[in-house]
């Protein structure tokens, strides 16, 4: 599927209610697990102790922090989606944001989004997206999750 490309509200309007893509794959690579965990201080052996968490963690090996895989929305949203004619983009809100499994170091993920609703708010598009984090050959998500973007459209 290619990416979707936006230009005002009316546009988007039309997809309320659909599926609006879903984005390529990312890994999740340990340096990157690294980088986040200086960048945030959270330096739990679970992300970083690879030999520590081959035997201690029930998991078989190092994961991600599930505030990295959030921290990637803005990332995969903009492979499905490309909203033209901006002043601004701003993160909103996140609704009932659900870790349903961890994501191994070395896994892939895509993001999965639906337009659940737009709403004009005096120019002001609120967007209200549908979010799955897939992971790659796994029956079930890392998470699922609403997130809200507000979109200032030029004129």
């Amino acid at each position: 599927m290619s990416k979707l490309t936006i230009r005002n509200f009316e546009e988007f309007a039309q997809y309320e209610g659909a599926e609006l893509g879903v984005s390529d794959y990312h890994t999740i690579t340990q340096e990157q697990v690294n980088k986040f965990a200086d960048a945030t201080l959270d330096h739990q052996w679970i992300h970083l102790d690879a030999e520590r968490a081959k035997t201690e963690s029930p998991f078989g090996g190092t994961i991600a922090h599930g505030y990295l895989t959030v921290s990637l929305l803005p990332y995969l949203w903009g492979m499905i989606i490309n909203v033209e004619n901006l002043k601004m983009q701003v993160n909103y809100e996140i609704e009932s944001l659900r870790f349903n499994q961890p994501v191994l170091v070395d896994s892939q993920v895509r993001l999965k989004a639906k337009l659940l609703s737009l709403k004009n708010l005096r120019g002001i598009a609120k967007a209200q997206i549908e979010v799955t984090l897939e992971i790659k050959d796994s029956k079930k998500p890392a998470y699922t999750g609403v997130v809200t973007f507000l979109y200032h459209f030029n004129g």
